[in-house]
């Protein structure tokens, strides 16, 4: 199905603050900055910058993919997959942090990660996990903000494809201002076919008037 005559040219702007995967960056993002400060060498280890970074890119180019999405699905699409990149990355070094000391990474065979699965399932918000950040040790914090990558990652690859299949059927911004351009040319013939009907109509009336008019002085 494609674009209907009245479609607008811009798209709706997306409120992503509601959207469950970005809220899930912000905590990251958070979670990232404390686990760093609290685990991590605060001079001479890059590891720190890279994180955090990670951490933030994920959540600003959602933010910036889905402003410039109203204009551009193009720069939507790619944006929200360099978050996820940065995402993958960002995951990448809890991994390598677990491993490079020795600590375990929680999979389906450990006690706590059903209860940590559900948890970062239930929950989407700062605010949330913010009284553990202080209490978790550095394993805890890292599979959690492993859980949550997955999440994240598994969330912005529904949004992709979904986006991208609107993308496939309606096209972007130029197809949608053809779409438009079409729609008011349609408009116009159909008023201009109108107004051609109601001129002929009154052709008809005026020579039928003449005709009766004729007859009186028949």
């Amino acid at each position: 199905m494609g674009q209907p005559k009245n479609a607008g040219i811009l798209r709706t702007q997306t409120n992503w603050e509601n959207l469950y995967f970005y809220q899930k960056t912000v905590v990251l993002y958070h979670l990232t900055y404390v686990f760093c400060k609290r685990f991590l060498p605060k001079y001479g280890d890059r590891t720190v910058d890279q994180m955090v970074q990670a951490a933030r890119s994920g959540k600003q180019n959602i933010v910036e993919g889905f402003a410039d999405g109203v204009t551009s699905t193009e720069m939507e699409l790619r944006l929200i997959n360099v978050a996820r990149a940065s995402i993958k990355e960002l995951k990448e070094d809890y991994m390598d942090y677990l491993r490079s000391r020795g600590l375990c990474t929680w999979d389906k065979t450990h006690p706590r990660y059903d209860a940590l699965l559900k948890f970062c399932r239930a929950h989407n918000k700062v605010e949330d996990y913010e009284p553990f950040f202080e209490k978790w040790t550095d394993e805890e914090m890292a599979n959690c903000a492993n859980t949550l990558c997955h999440m994240v990652d598994k969330m912005m690859a529904t949004h992709l494809a979904k986006q991208e299949s609107d993308f496939k059927e309606n096209g972007g911004i130029r197809e949608r201002m053809t779409a438009a351009r079409l729609g008011r040319r349609q408009t116009q013939n159909e008023e201009i076919a109108a107004l051609k009907a109601e001129n002929a109509r009154l052709k008809e009336e005026l020579a039928r008037l003449k005709r009766r008019i004729s007859s009186f002085y028949a």
